[in-house]
């Protein structure tokens, strides 16, 4: 069994590969030009950083819901065809998109089931804000589990981004993306 403070540097990575989806995440929600039209959707995605690839325990596969791995199997090995898989797969699946802490995406898409107090007591203890929808509430109680280090999720319904991390969430409607950095135009 590997000791804590090896398996800690195993997922040091994890807060660079976050930041990766993260930013996919944000200029996806920025190159959508249309969120104030009625009866679009614009693109959405679900990420699951986990330390492990079991994950099965609380997931189900979304059938034809898949990551097109063929084209993009690892965060990092390139930036552009990570960004061009991610936005054609938040146009067309539903579904989370499981990362491992190397950066290796899983090709099934899943459903990903409520901890209950028993699995994940700390659930019972969580504030939903009014915004957040069946994916971001999924998102803030699967963050608590012991083996996903980060969720990151994109609204279909306005480009908010939300980063979450053992129960709390760093929220970033699509105005305030980007920061100082941000394109004015």
């Amino acid at each position: 069994m590997e000791e804590l403070d090896e398996v800690l540097d195993k997922y040091a990575n994890s807060q660079d590969l976050m930041d990766q989806i993260r930013y996919v995440a944000e200029t996806l929600s920025l190159n959508f030009d249309r969120w104030e039209e009625p009866y679009v959707s614009g693109p959405g995605l679900y990420f699951l950083v986990i330390a492990e690839t079991d994950f099965e325990s609380y997931t189900d596969a979304l059938g034809e819901n898949v990551w097109p791995v063929d084209r993009c199997k690892v965060v990092s090995d390139s930036a552009e065809k990570f960004r061009q898989v991610a936005k054609d797969v938040a146009f067309s699946r539903d579904g989370a998109i499981i990362v491992t802490g190397d950066g290796t995406i899983q090709r099934q898409m899943v459903r990903v089931r409520s901890p209950n107090e028993t699995e994940v007591p700390e659930v019972a203890d969580i504030d939903y804000p009014d915004w957040m929808g069946t994916k971001h509430m999924s998102a803030l109680e699967t963050s608590l589990r012991d083996n996903v280090l980060w969720a990151v999720t994109l609204s279909e319904e306005d480009g908010r981004v939300t980063s979450y991390l053992n129960g709390t969430y760093q929220d970033y409607p699509r105005d305030e993306i980007g920061g100082r950095w941000r394109p004015h135009g």
